[in-house]
Order: C-alpha cells, then sequence, then structure tokens
C-alpha cells in the first residue's frame, strides 16, 4: 500500500486542487461575462429548475440573494413621467393612507396584494379577464427579485379593468379625507385610482403579444424595413371595433367607393386569428404605412405603445383615460391630436398635411417612437413600479398583514401550472439575479404653477390643431 507521503499520491493530490480551481475560474467566468450584466461570484444565476417533460417545477432557492447589494452605486435621472407618481398619491399626501381606506376598494378589487419581508401574499376576490391578475403579480415577483429587500412592506387593492372604477365626487366634501385607494392600468381625470404598468409589459398569450422586452426590439427592426417616405402614404388601424361606440364610428372612415378619408381600417377577428396562428396580427408587421390610429375601445387600450413605437406619426383620437407614461406625451412634438367628434374629418385632414409637410410627420412620428423606446424600456417599467410602491408604503398608516384567505406566492409556483405561451412568456420574462445597479433617481413634484403651465400648452397646441382643420374644411 502506498503511502500519503509517497510522490505518486502526492503528484495525484496536487492534480486535483489544479483541476479545482481551473474549473472554479472557469464557472467564474462564465458568471461574469454574461453580456450586459456585471455579477459578482456570490450571485448565481437561478433559472427556474425544469422536469424531464420540460414543465416547470417547485424549486424553493434558498441561496436567492435577500438582500440588494449592488456594484455599481451611481444612479441615472427617471424618466419625466415619474412625476406623476407624485401627483397620483397627491390625494393622500396629507392624511395618510388607512387600513379603513385600503379595506374600502375591497368590493371593487380582483385581488389583494400584501408584501412583508420580501415575499408576496394574495387574497383573490374575483376572475380578471384573460389572465391580467397573474401576469401583473408576476411582474411585481420579478420586482422583487430585481430589487431583494428593497421593496417595503404594503398592503394594496388591484383592479384589472380597462376603466377606472371609483369616482371623485363619491368621495368629496365631509368625505374627502376617506377616499379608498386601489391599483388599476389607467385613470380619467374624475376617477380615484393609482396608475400602475398594464399586464402586456410581461406578455399577453390570450392574443400572442410578446413581453415588451422583446417586442420592442422587434417593432425597432421592423422601422428598419421600410423608409418613413417609402410606407404607405394613409392611416391604418387594426383591432376590434365592436367592443365600443366610438371605434365602430371610426370604420364609417374607411375607403369606399364615395369617400376616402385618407384612412385603411381592418377589423380584428381575434377568434379567426387564433384559429390562423395570428398570421395578421403580429404588431411588428403592421409599421408599414406612415401614419397610424390610436383610439380607444371600452376604455384604455395596451396599444398606445405598439402603435406609437412604430416610427409613424401617430393620430392619437382624443382619449378620456391615462395610462402611467402618456400623459408626458405633448401633441405635435410626439403625436397628431384628432378631435373624437369629428374623427374622419380631422384624419383626411392629418395625411394630407403629413404627405405636404413630409419632413415635419416624419420627425413627429421619430420623436413619439424615440420616446417609447428609450423612456419605456422594462429597466424603467420596474423602476416606476419601485418608486411608486415605495411611496404609496410611505403613507400607509397602519401595519400590512397577511388575511385569512391570502396564500404565498412566487415564481416557481406561478410558473409551474401554465403551458404553452403563458409558461413560455414567464420564463422568458423571469428575473434570474438582482440588479448591479441602483433605482434611478425620482424626479421631484411639479410645482403647482408648472403643472398647470404644462397641461395648458398642451390644451392650447390642439386647439390649433383643431383650427386648422375647421379652416381647411371650409376651404372644402
Amino acid at each position: 500500500m502506498k503511502r500519503w507521503g509517497s510522490p505518486t499520491v502526492f503528484f495525484f493530490f496536487f492534480l486535483v486542487l489544479l483541476l479545482g480551481a481551473f474549473f472554479h475560474w472557469v464557472d467564474h467566468t462564465i458568471i461574469t461575462s454574461i453580456k450586459g450584466h456585471k455579477k459578482s461570484p456570490s450571485i448565481i444565476e437561478l433559472p427556474l429548475k425544469r422536469s424531464l417533460d420540460g414543465s416547470m417545477e417547485q424549486s424553493r432557492v434558498s441561496n436567492y440573494p435577500v438582500i440588494f447589494r449592488p456594484n455599481n452605486l451611481s444612479s441615472t435621472a427617471c424618466p419625466e413621467y415619474f412625476r406623476w407618481i407624485h401627483e397620483d398619491l397627491r390625494i393622500w399626501k396629507s392624511t395618510g393612507i388607512s387600513r379603513a381606506m385600503v379595506e374600502r376598494a375591497k368590493d371593487y378589487a380582483h385581488f389583494r396584494l400584501v408584501i412583508l419581508k420580501g415575499k408576496i401574499y394574495v387574497e383573490k376576490y374575483k376572475k380578471s379577464f384573460h389572465t391580467r391578475d397573474v401576469f401583473t403579480i408576476w411582474g411585481i415577483l420579478q420586482l422583487l427579485r430585481l430589487y431583494p429587500g428593497k421593496v417595503p412592506d404594503l398592503e394594496l387593492m388591484f383592479w384589472c379593468d380597462d376603466r377606472p372604477v371609483i369616482l371623485k365626487k363619491d368621495y368629496q366634501g365631509t368625505n374627502a379625507t376617506s377616499s379608498p385607494s386601489i391599483f388599476q392600468y389607467c385613470g380619467r381625470e374624475d376617477a380615484l385610482g393609482i396608475v400602475f404598468p398594464d399586464w402586456t409589459f410581461w406578455g399577453w398569450a390570450e392574443t400572442n403579444v410578446s413581453p415588451w422586452k422583446t417586442l420592442s426590439k422587434d417593432l425597432k427592426e421592423a422601422n428598419k424595413r421600410t423608409k418613413w417616405k417609402d410606407r404607405v402614404p394613409y392611416a391604418y388601424w387594426r383591432g376590434n371595433p365592436n367592443v365600443a361606440a366610438s371605434r365602430r364610428q371610426l370604420m364609417w372612415c374607411n375607403v369606399s367607393d364615395k369617400y376616402d378619408w385618407n384612412a385603411r381600417l381592418y377589423k380584428q377577428d381575434w377568434r379567426t386569428e387564433s384559429e390562423q396562428g395570428y398570421e395578421h396580427s403580429r404588431l411588428e408587421d403592421q409599421c408599414t404605412h406612415r401614419y397610424k390610429i390610436y383610439i380607444e375601445g371600452r376604455g384604455w387600450s395596451v396599444s398606445d405603445k405598439y402603435i406609437l413605437a412604430c416610427d409613424s406619426m401617430t393620430l392619437f383620437v382624443k382619449p378620456e383615460y391615462y395610462d402611467f407614461f402618456i400623459r408626458s406625451m405633448v401633441p405635435l412634438q410626439h403625436y397628431w391630436p384628432v378631435s373624437a367628434r369629428n374623427k374622419c374629418r380631422d384624419i383626411k385632414f392629418a395625411v394630407e398635411w403629413g404627405n405636404n409637410h413630409t419632413d415635419k410627420a416624419q420627425a413627429i412620428g421619430k420623436a413619439g417612437s424615440k420616446f417609447i423606446q428609450e423612456n419605456l424600456k422594462m429597466e424603467y417599467v420596474y423602476d416606476y413600479m419601485f418608486h411608486l410602491l415605495t411611496n404609496y408604503a410611505n403613507l400607509l398608516k397602519f401595519k400590512p398583514r397577511i388575511p385569512e384567505g391570502a396564500v404565498e406566492v412566487y415564481s416557481e409556483t406561478m410558473a409551474r401550472p401554465h403551458r404553452g405561451l403563458w409558461k413560455k412568456f414567464m420564463a422568458e420574462t423571469l428575473v434570474n439575479f438582482p440588479s448591479d445597479t441602483l433605482p434611478c433617481t425620482m424626479p421631484p413634484p411639479y410645482e403647482s404653477r408648472t403643472l398647470e403651465a404644462f397641461i395648458e400648452s398642451k390644451e392650447t397646441v390642439t386647439r390649433q390643431v383643431e383650427r386648422w382643420e375647421k379652416e381647411n374644411s371650409k376651404k372644402n
């Protein structure tokens, strides 16, 4: 028998140590060289485990970081639209938010969400349309993985429909301080509610719409296929006109044997599309016209970001609702305003104006697209969520607690039961490791005069366009 001190055994022991050091170096090199990320050796990428059949399995990963320790302590400035966070929460600034205010929204909410010590608990009250609630909760889970330990404890109610549900008039006067707090995808001037990024940023599987990080890149590439001046010189819209009277009226503006309003409008049949593999609904294939139309449906529509990202001059039919970013966009700078009452006339004039002023029309389209591509990156969407939830939590006058009917949710358990596009989109949008940078720096609240001047300037530009349209109609 050879002793441990013999040359052969010593050489074998030295070789094992050398190979171990080599493979440790290789592993460290792979981890730290992932494109676009700088990761310390202690932070390991943690994808969801998969079973042999490819389905997501439950896998609680105990070594995922619970404390946010970025290597880069510098921070960029948040986009201007983050200032609206202050405005959405202003109604509760002097009073704070009591438990009663949160509970008062329960009758409207689709679910209650609680964050405690970095974990999420959800109590569901009713089913939302499609999987809006599922992907909204999924997005918040990914936020907690992006900034582990940074999102404070909180408790909120969430409404998943296209229109706000609580009106200001019902909580004015003596009841002003008891205004309920509820999160939702859009707002309206006469309604209460806190505007939050919509579920489609993580994908809309029911309509084959990819997560925003992927789709925004596809739209950017699509814009390169056809130069703006070589695009079809008409206004384009494709959608479901049956959801609202305003959209049915828009279809009257379609080309016919008697009239040409410079619009090319197409009815979207989602049932047929799903049966045919969504051949005519790929958003990246719809950046082919110089002008695109945005019009609300039953309420606010998620399509605004897809339409604005096409480099086409967006003809924005005057909306009733707003989402979290649109309020900072400016008419004639990012889009062309169209009145809701005279859609056909105004669309025809906008297209004629654009075709006679191609450089200006192209510049408006490019500016709108640039706003979306640069200010609506997923990094900023997550930062908006982070700052909104943090500021909201700071207003709470009670200690969040887990309700009896709530269950803990985390990425692995949410992904496990889903199949097809639902599973694909969740895997695609899973945050595999914490951010290496701090969230962007919040801009200060608007001063009242500054905000009033900004809103008035937008209205002044819109009225100017309306005068042009009226003058043109008199000539014709």
